[in-house]
């Protein structure tokens, strides 16, 4: 019984292990993605250059965690962005329901609609669970030239936007910027 268990779970394990490439590695060029927004603009990674990007991949829209992380970086704003930074959020949903979560909680930036998961797999964050799929709660710094600066990926949703500014004001003196 405990050998079907055990094998049972290397099973599992692997199919979801297997939905993701592998995250991308801080100094490497960050995934082009291509996605549309919530008001049905598309957004290229590519046009985002230039600034300091927070990408932040989350699960699902109006949930507890996921409006907590929103509502801080929103409430943030300001310092993220006096620090040059632009905020992008990323789910599995569509674009309609990322329009009322953007709505609801008057989140002042972009929320990209990764329908298939292609973009959150490439960037390492997908989780398929056979029936449904949904991005892991990842966030990507990348500088102003594309490149990942900085990884999280066991982010606590209460101190995430905390943590990004400290980091922004970290990095950005550390590099004399």
């Amino acid at each position: 019984m405990i050998k079907k268990l055990a094998m049972l779970l290397l099973l599992v394990g692997a199919i979801f292990s297997a939905q993701a490439d592998e995250v991308p590695s801080v100094g490497s060029m960050a995934p082009a993605f291509s996605l549309v927004d919530q008001g049905g603009r598309e957004v290229t990674q590519g046009s985002l250059r230039g600034k300091w990007l927070v990408l932040y991949f989350y699960p699902k829209n109006d949930t507890p965690g996921c409006t907590e992380e929103a509502c801080s970086f929103r409430d943030d704003m300001a310092e993220l962005t006096r620090l040059g930074a632009q905020i992008v959020g990323v789910s599995v949903a569509e674009a309609p329901s990322n329009a009322e979560f953007a709505s609801k909680y008057h989140l002042p930036f972009p929320l990209l609609a990764d329908k298939d998961g292609a973009v959150a797999k490439r960037y390492g964050a997908f989780s398929d669970w056979l029936v449904t799929g949904f991005a892991r709660r990842y966030t990507f710094l990348i500088d102003a030239q594309g490149k990942i600066a900085k990884t999280y990926l066991k982010v606590d949703t209460s101190k995430h936007s905390a943590e990004i500014i400290a980091d922004l004001k970290q990095l950005s003196s550390s590099s004399g910027k």
